[in-house]
């Protein structure tokens, strides 16, 4: 069974469900949008390894959600449009989609480049995993190498949950995380039960790395939703 989660993002009922029933088959995981602002919603809210979009959204210019979507995250995205003019295609490579696929296509062709684009995540992934030997954002600096966190460069004394849940909010700065992927990534349990001893973990961790804890200038809480690093100049 392939794991990859993929968000789907077209109006057309027909095209849609071509692209969903190829990922069912295939036993990929799968979420839909039809608008702009429903994919935005699922989107920055949820962790997807690619994303499928279509340019002619009833709301919303697809390039527009290209852009909006690279300003935090580089998730893989393939656009999937019938418009075939070059312009069309290198405006939305431009605004930093990763691929192009032409209506009408074949399941065979859309299969491939999925594969394509999830092979290419994973090797920057790891890539960025090698490269990156520490962490900056504001006066948090976090060295993964001899696993230590300092604030204001003294190191900070913190439990093995906290430096996890600091660790994998700096690799995701910008990107809200919901409380069901942090416990499952922490944890390896996404129940519901489990979010208030998260709750519990995330007031301690802030009051070690927030001046003002009541006024958090690193980790946002998303109310009902779950928490998002953000970037601190």
């Amino acid at each position: 069974m392939n794991h990859e989660a993929i968000l789907v993002i077209e109006d057309d009922y027909a095209i849609r469900n071509l692209i969903t029933t190829t990922l069912e088959t295939n036993q990929y995981k799968f979420k839909t949008a039809t608008t702009g602002a429903q994919a935005m919603t699922e989107a920055v809210s949820k962790h997807y390894d690619v994303i499928l979009l279509d340019l002619g959204l009833p709301d919303m210019d697809g390039v527009d959600i290209i852009k909006k979507v690279r300003s935090w995250s580089n998730v893989p995205i393939i656009v999937v449009s019938a418009r075939t003019e070059d312009k069309d295609k290198i405006d939305a490579l431009d605004a930093g989609a990763d691929d192009y696929l032409t209506k009408p296509f074949s399941v065979d062709e859309l299969l491939a480049r999925l594969r394509v684009a999830i092979r290419r995540a994973g090797y920057y992934r790891e890539a960025d995993r090698e490269e990156k030997k520490v962490f900056e954002n504001g006066d948090l600096k976090i060295d993964y190498v001899s696993g230590c966190a300092y604030m204001n460069g003294e190191e900070m004394h913190l439990t093995p949950i906290e430096y996890k849940l600091l660790c994998l909010f700096s690799q995701n700065v910008g990107r809200v995380l919901t409380h069901q992927f942090i416990l499952k990534e922490i944890w390896n349990s996404p129940l519901e039960s489990d979010i208030t001893s998260l709750r519990v973990f995330m007031a301690t961790l802030r009051k070690k790395i927030e001046k003002n804890p009541a006024k958090p200038k690193y980790i946002q809480t998303h109310v009902g939703i779950g928490y998002r690093m953000l970037k601190v100049e």
